[in-house]
């Protein structure tokens, strides 16, 4: 296993890598066994031509009739028409191998994406993964399409026109393989390089896109706080890598490919000058040497393919081993995990330290009992979003324990964290779908009348009713485009009907406005009634409907009591009250407490 760059997606070992595609190839084997015999039978039917060619030249020189040079010509042309038509068998059965075992690679990479846990692709950014699954997929499946099948008929039958050179005259044989050496060097040398240099350009091409996809999404954030010049250097940092990273590949490229182009021309000329001066003593004929330069000639067509296609297998080479790298990431939880003997959620010593950033809670201490309503205020970088991150599990504290039912909350099994917590924050997505794939989702067996039920608790019923199909209709570019309040709304309802046992908001409502995020906070609290509801209070209308206030500052637990207590003993919960119910409305920050 490689060492990972903290915060990165790992890279497979060349080992690894190994191991996959020899477990690929055993996922179909008769198909890639039928590929190698198809080409070994193209191959051998591709070597009856300079053979019958050298024995029409010493037909000819000891005086034979034409009807045998006939027969041989005529030989000669059956034997490149069966060539030719088996060599494009082989092609067909390779790349219906290749499309079949892309659709593995495919499959396995899905399976692996959807099994990351959120904090590790949270780490290593969505462009890397996105790359990942498009851009080096895209590259394996052109591997296993064309470029295999491609390999597999080139080998055969560079192998086999060796073979035959050796058949002929071992010595011609030796003179070919020795004039070969100056590849050889080259192909070492650039090996040595290329995988090193493909996977530096596929990282680098990761990070534009990473680059890229966050300077759009935080446009406004961009915009507002006019940050445009940073994100432009950012972007041109990312872009001159990618650059020097392709350059250095082209380089290869451009150092490989020259010397290998000059030396095809030294084994026949080798096969040649030694030929002749056999011939000359008598010790081969002229039909064996020509036949031997033949095959050195037509050998220097699939090497030539190989070699280009090795350069190839270098690049997707290092694409496969970022696809399988996935493997080696951590994983969600798998089945198993204890049963909670409960719902309440033990927050004791909780610690939490970002990688590239100093600790962010320190020491918290909090019970949640089932049922309550719990509202979490305080001012920006409090760590009122870390606290929610491992309250839902997706977090585990660097210290200290969070857990629910005396289990650890980052320790229940993806589905069993599901149904016990579900963390809601501003950040949705629409599904292209329809509204009822949107809403199933959370619940696949949910009948119509849970979906309208869900719609109508969060008041999204009444948009939904009024679009052309319903539930049926299709969202999306293609279809109905939602706004922010409205996608909120769709995630709200999946939480009702994924009915878990604790639900946490972290800014779930911040795209409605004030009237409709009560009404919603309040029918989702009805709908959930028993249900343990904790609420990151941006809003303090949420904290005064709570149960219990817990106030966070400098990353610890402050107060912690009822709206009414904490009011009365005039804290930081009373500073915020007082000053909003004085002021009719604060200033809402990002991240801080905002009143309506």
């Amino acid at each position: 296993m490689t060492d990972r760059v903290p915060g990165r997606l790992p890279v497979a070992e060349p080992a690894d890598v190994r191991r996959a595609a020899l477990r690929l190839v055993r996922a179909d084997r008769r198909a890639f066994a039928a590929v190698l015999a198809l080409n070994a039978l193209a191959a051998v039917a591709g070597l009856a031509g300079p053979w019958l060619l050298g024995r029409i030249v010493d037909h000819v020189r000891a005086g034979g009739g034409v009807g045998a040079v006939d027969r041989m010509a005529l030989a000669i042309l059956v034997c490149a028409l069966a060539q030719l038509l088996i060599a494009r068998w082989a092609r067909y059965v390779g790349h219906r191998f290749g499309e079949r075992t892309l659709g593995r690679v495919r499959e396995e990479f899905v399976g692996r994406a959807l099994s990351l846990p959120a904090s590790v692709v949270e780490r290593a950014g969505t462009g890397d993964l996105t790359t990942r699954g498009t851009a080096d997929v895209a590259t394996v499946g052109t591997t296993l399409r064309d470029v295999g099948p491609e390999l597999l008929v080139c080998g055969m039958e560079a192998l086999f026109v060796l073979v035959a050179v050796f058949v002929l005259d071992p010595l011609l044989g030796v003179v070919g393989v020795l004039a070969l050496t100056p590849i050889w060097f080259a192909l070492r040398w650039y090996l040595r390089r290329a995988r090193d240099g493909y996977l530096a350009e596929g990282a680098a091409t990761s990070e534009v896109a990473e680059v890229l996809a966050t300077t759009a999404s935080g446009a406004r954030t961009v915009e507002a706080f006019r940050l445009a010049g940073r994100r432009v250097t950012a972007s041109r940092d990312a872009l001159e890598t990618s650059r020097r990273t392709r350059l250095y590949t082209l380089f290869l490229r451009s150092v490989f490919f020259p010397v290998v182009e000059v030396s095809y021309i030294l084994p026949v000329a080798g096969v040649l000058l030694v030929g002749g001066v056999l011939h000359g003593r008598g010790t081969v004929s002229l039909g064996a040497v020509v036949a031997a330069a033949l095959y050195l000639r037509q050998f220097t067509e699939p090497l030539d393919q190989i070699l280009m296609r090795v350069e190839q297998l270098q690049s997707s080479g290092a694409s496969f081993a970022r696809v399988e790298g996935l493997a080696r990431a951590p994983e969600a939880v798998p089945g198993g995990s204890p049963e909670p003997a409960g719902d309440r959620i033990d927050v004791t010593g909780a610690r939490y330290a970002y990688e590239r950033g100093g600790e962010v809670l320190r020491g918290v201490d909090l019970t949640v009992r089932p049922g309550e309503r719990l509202a979490v205020v305080g001012p920006s970088g409090a760590g009122k979003t870390t606290l929610s991150r491992l309250l839902a599990g997706v977090d585990a504290p660097t210290a200290g324990s969070v857990t629910v039912g005396g289990v650890p909350v980052a320790g229940l099994e993806p589905e069993r964290l599901r149904r016990q917590v579900v963390l809601v924050t501003q950040e949705h997505h629409v599904f292209l779908g329809t509204v009822r794939d949107n809403l199933r989702i959370a619940e696949p067996a949910a009948t119509d009348e849970e979906l309208w039920s869900a719609l109508a608790a969060v008041g999204a019923d009444a948009w939904v009713r009024e679009l052309p199909n319903g539930l049926d209709t299709g969202l999306g570019a293609a279809g109905h485009r939602t706004d922010g309040s409205q996608a909120q709304q769709l995630a709200l309802a999946r939480v009702v009907l994924a009915d878990p046992h604790t639900l946490i908001l972290d800014e779930a409502t911040a795209l409605l406005d004030p009237a409709t995020a009560r009404h919603t906070e309040r029918a989702l609290a009805a709908v959930l009634r028993g249900r343990t509801v904790i609420a990151i209070a941006h809003r303090l209308h949420t904290a005064h409907d709570a149960d219990r206030v817990a106030v966070m500052e400098d990353g610890r637990l402050t107060e912690l009591g009822t709206h009414d207590d904490l009011v009365a003993s005039g804290g930081a919960y009373a500073a915020l009250w007082h000053t909003w119910h004085g002021n009719g409305a604060a200033p809402s920050g990002e991240g801080g407490t905002a009143v309506p």
